[in-house]
């Protein structure tokens, strides 16, 4: 027992000297550590010539190559395409010799340009018929029709819609171009009354959205009534934004029959290709 705690002295005693001593000597060794390295190498210039210099980084932004010679830019037309149909040469016919087609006769033909309203009054237009027609002889599909626009103008307010009056002039057969007198009936496969193709008129349409926007301020009145009822204090005030908002949706409704006069009617565009069908008004005389 004696021998045990003699021992355990001697190992403290022996770790204080060791802790005592521990700097002094890993001093000693950084010291000569030092010096070899002073008496090798030139300290001052250590980093530059014994570590190799670190490369330059050069961060350039790349050049973005454009390639403008093939750039085109496309600006939208200012009106729609005019229409550039050539007049035809009318042939005289002798009606004792030539062969009578009957008036009321129809033709199922399609458009060879668009038709709009901003055509100008005087163009000519032409049309492709679709199916033949068999009379005393048969007029081949694919026969040529040619109309004149003889009245057009673009939407107008009130709500009146734009127009477009066709006159047909002229039959094209065993290639020579006869006078008619027909109309048009069907433009687009609509019914087309007194040879007048009218854009939609908007008049009521316009009576309408007034009407919808007096409800939309009553609408939006009565959601700030419901804000200021969530309020203890707005409560007391929150009545009248919806009578404000009755008020407004009365006077627009009464005062949309006035408003709606400024607005325009629709616009008339019908492409190449879309069905129409040719009247004779007159009988027509052939060769």
């Amino acid at each position: 027992m004696k021998m045990t705690k003699r021992l355990q002295k001697f190992i403290l005693i022996l770790l204080a000297i060791l802790t005592v001593n521990l700097p002094a000597m890993s001093l000693e060794l950084d010291l000569s550590v030092d010096e070899e390295i002073k008496k090798k190498y030139n300290t001052s210039k250590l980093e530059n010539d014994v570590l190799p210099a670190l490369p330059k980084i050069e961060t350039t932004t790349p050049k973005v190559q454009t390639n403008t010679t093939n750039q085109q830019t496309t600006l939208p037309p200012k009106t729609l395409p005019t229409i550039t149909t050539t007049p035809p040469t009318i042939t005289p016919v002798d009606k004792s010799n030539a062969i009578k087609i009957s008036s009321w006769t129809k033709f199922q033909v399609k458009s060879n340009q668009l038709i709009s309203d901003w055509s100008k009054e005087g163009s000519t237009v032409s049309f492709t018929s679709t199916s033949p027609v068999y009379k005393k002889v048969t007029i081949p599909a694919g026969t040529i029709f040619y109309g004149t626009i003889t009245d057009s103008h673009r939407p107008q307010i009130t709500g009146n819609g734009g127009l477009i009056v066709l006159k047909i002039t002229g039959m094209k057969y065993n290639g020579k171009t006869f006078p008619i007198e027909a109309k048009i009936t069907k433009a687009n496969s609509k019914k087309i009354f007194f040879n007048n193709i009218k854009g939609k008129r908007q008049y009521w349409k316009g009576v309408a959205n007034q009407v919808d926007k007096g409800e939309a301020f009553y609408k939006k009145t009565r959601q700030v009534s419901n804000k200021l009822a969530d309020n203890p204090i707005g409560w007391i005030i929150s009545p009248v934004p919806t009578i404000v908002g009755i008020a407004g949706y009365a006077v627009t409704t009464a005062t949309s029959p006035v408003f709606a006069i400024f607005y325009k009617g629709g616009n008339i565009s019908i492409p190449a290709g879309s069905p129409f069908e040719i009247k004779l008004l007159e009988p027509a005389y052939i060769y």
